[in-house]
């Protein structure tokens, strides 16, 4: 305990002293470029005078600021706005003349004017070096934080609203994105995650579940917010009605899928009284958004999504702490990549580029904006909160599923859950935290690294089509490229790839271990003869790749080896598709009766001793189909909720069936999700009812979003 306070007082002197080291150099560069500021006698100093003269100015005006400021500002309550922004400069110009008087010998003078301009520069460079020293300091954002919420209780006494009872308590769902069960445990019980491991050994239990086929976060996110996330075959797909390719991280793409899950179920979402949706692909019905990519796409008041960003780097502090941590992040990406090299690391996948920027947005800006404004929403006690978390998704696409480099960004996602969890016990009402994944990552060097081609080329070839002498990369798909261009206002994948060209070629397209084969000349699905008889190779061509696990060709599963399975046959793609884990056959069978199933469907193989596949995308770290840990994500709960499973040991299929439960549990909090407002009486949902309600906002006006 001594140790710990002692090493606190320590690293407060520390700053102080940098922060006082600063100013006097800057007191000292403003002394050489202002004319009318001068810090020496008349008759001339020394260098170390004049440096021990800005020092003891420097020291005067700090002290002066952090006593007498204060003060002053309380005095000048009633003043209004306005007039007190003017009065601050002259206020803060005064208390620089001040401590220029209190250097000895009269060796500060600055005219008037003069001290306005040096004590707002020495002002803001103070307060800027003290945030960035305190960008690790998690300590001190918790106390703003707990300052926010004593203020926001004293107001709600004082509107009576302490009378309406003890709120029940929330939920706050906390997604980390694409880290699977495995993974998880390691962490803990490696030391990586230790407030992950203390709610494991105290408060909560865990879980793994199986995703459906489409092992990514537009199907599963779908489906766990919206309840349905049919007639999503992969991250990307053609649709032949439409001749356009949906992606499930464009935002067009990811508002049309949001529109059907909601017109299928007939409901707005898991989110649609008193909820808050941050960072996520799909608004779950939520009225407060912020960085969700469905409505990013839409302009005007409609478009919520990036207002997370104004509200949190509208606070210098946070924009500071945040630019900080980014260039940092940058950095320490451009080592570790050129670290790989020098080791000749394999599998390695390019990261150059735009990458090393696009790695520090997912693992710094958007984990920062996403943990202030869940902590914003539990500070205004809104009932139930999902927020994602893409930082060890991100990293693992280009640097595997476990490493050095993810083990740093799971420490980090640690912190922050911390002071989720910290500031949880100041909040107006109790929560509870759910923890849960979307999907895992399955290692594996890349089908194009293995093997020397992409599988558009070899599709091509088996259908006797001219093939590039030199291989083209399929572009990655993660979720952070998309969130960096949504925040942008930039298209995602616009243009050829959204819309392909007409003509009979195949249209080929990647979802990490997933492919997909359309024939846009051919209405409706291609049945297995006509493929046949118009591309005699092709099947065959794929089914004997050694890179190749299996494929769906209308109703029927064709493996190495001329193996055959009919899916309406029981038992025959059971034993074909064993090797991929329990519950394969039945969700390959599921995704062949989706109306936009393509008319080729490709997983990789898949090594069950390594759990290594091979992505047709350049990721060494994928997801999107099925083989290995991509398809074991995980769930955590607090034990005071029931258990997940319908019976001992069993663990949820597919998202929908988390869907069922968090609504569950949702249920079975001590009376009815209410926001903390509405006065005892008849629970009414306060909002219209009105057709497709929760595809986007209220048109009411939400409360206030305190993310600051």
């Amino acid at each position: 305990m001594w140790r710990g306070r002692w090493r606190t007082t320590g690293s407060a002197l520390l700053r102080v002293i940098i922060v006082w080291a600063v100013s006097t150099l800057t007191m000292l560069a403003l002394a050489g470029i202002l004319p009318d500021f001068r810090l020496q006698s008349d008759d001339g100093d020394s260098i170390t005078q004049i440096a021990l003269t800005a020092a003891w100015g420097a020291g005067a005006f700090g002290l002066l600021s952090a006593v007498v400021w204060p003060v002053l500002v309380r005095a000048l309550l009633l003043v209004p706005a306005l007039v007190l922004g003017l009065l601050v400069f002259f206020l803060n110009g005064s208390l620089l003349l001040i401590a220029l008087s209190l250097i000895p010998a009269w060796r500060g003078e600055a005219a008037p004017e003069t001290a306005v301009v040096v004590a707002a520069v020495m002002s803001a460079v103070a307060s800027a070096t003290s945030t960035a020293l305190a960008v690790r300091d998690d300590e001190a954002y918790r106390r703003r934080l707990y300052r926010l919420a004593d203020r926001r209780r004293r107001r709600q006494r004082r509107a009576g609203a302490s009378g309406a009872g003890d709120p029940a308590p929330g939920l706050v769902f906390l997604q980390l994105d694409g880290v699977g069960y495995e993974v998880l445990r390691g962490a803990c019980a490696g030391g990586l995650m230790p407030t992950v491991a203390g709610w494991l050994d105290r408060s909560h239990r865990i879980t793994p579940w199986r995703t459906d086929w489409s092992s990514q976060t537009g199907a599963s996110q779908l489906g766990i917010l919206h309840g349905s996330n049919f007639d999503v075959p992969a991250f990307r797909w053609y649709e032949k009605d439409t001749g356009e390719v949906m992606v499930c991280n464009r935002p067009t793409s990811a508002a049309e899928l949001q529109r059907r899950a909601v017109a299928r179920t007939g409901d707005g979402g898991l989110l649609t009284l008193d909820g808050a949706s941050r960072g996520n692909l799909f608004s779950g019905g939520a009225d407060q958004l912020a960085l969700v990519l469905s409505v990013s796409a839409r302009r005007g008041r409609a478009n919520r999504s990036r207002a997370g960003y104004f509200a949190y780097f509208s606070d210098p502090a946070n924009a500071v702490r945040t630019a900080v941590s980014f260039v940092a992040e940058v950095v320490r990406e451009i080592g570790q990549s050129l670290r790989a090299r020098i080791r000749g690391d394999r599998p390695r996948v390019s990261r150059g580029g735009l990458y090393p920027l696009i790695r520090a947005f997912a693992t710094v800006v958007e984990r920062d904006v996403v943990v202030a404004a869940v902590i914003g929403d539990m500070l205004a006690g809104r009932a139930a909160v999902y927020a994602d978390l893409v930082a060890y998704d991100e990293v693992a696409h280009h640097s595997g599923p476990r490493g050095r480099d993810t083990d740093r960004v799971l420490a980090r996602l640690d912190r922050s859950l911390a002071l989720i969890a910290r500031v949880a016990e100041h909040a107006p009402r109790e929560y509870r935290i759910v923890l849960l994944s979307d999907h895992g990552q399955s290692p594996g060097e890349t089908f194009l690294g293995r093997y020397g081609l992409t599988l558009k080329d070899l599709v091509r070839a088996g259908c006797g089509l001219p093939v590039s002498r030199r291989a083209g990369r399929t572009r990655s798909g993660a979720e952070a490229r998309a969130a960096v261009l949504a925040a942008l206002h930039r298209p995602v994948e616009e243009g050829e790839e959204a819309r392909p060209g007409p003509g009979s070629d195949p249209v080929v397209l990647a979802s990490g271990n997933l492919a997909l084969i359309s024939f846009p000349d051919v209405p409706g699905r291609a049945s297995r003869e006509r493929v046949e008889r118009a591309h005699p190779a092709l099947l065959a061509t794929l089914a004997n790749h050694p890179g190749v696990g299996f494929l769906l060709v209308d109703g029927v599963v064709l493996g190495p080896g001329g193996a055959v399975a009919r899916l309406d046959v029981p038992g025959e793609a059971e034993e074909l598709l064993s090797p991929f884990g329990p519950g394969a056959a039945e969700a390959v069978r599921r995704t062949d009766a989706f109306p936009h199933v393509a008319d080729i469907m490709v997983n990789s193989a898949y090594d069950p001793d390594t759990g290594a596949v091979h992505a047709f995308e350049e990721q060494i770290g994928s997801h999107g189909g099925l083989g290995g840990e991509q398809g074991h994500p995980f769930l955590m709960w607090p034990t005071v909720l029931s258990e997940p499973g319908t019976g001992a040991g069993a663990e949820p299929v597919g998202a929908e069936a988390v869907h069922r439960v968090l609504r569950r549990w949702l249920r079975e909090a001590d009376g009815p999700q209410v926001p903390l407002g509405l006065r005892p009486g008849p629970v009414q949902d306060p909002r219209p009812e009105r057709a497709g309600d929760g595809i986007l906002p209220s048109d009411a006006v939400p409360a206030r979003d305190e993310t600051r």
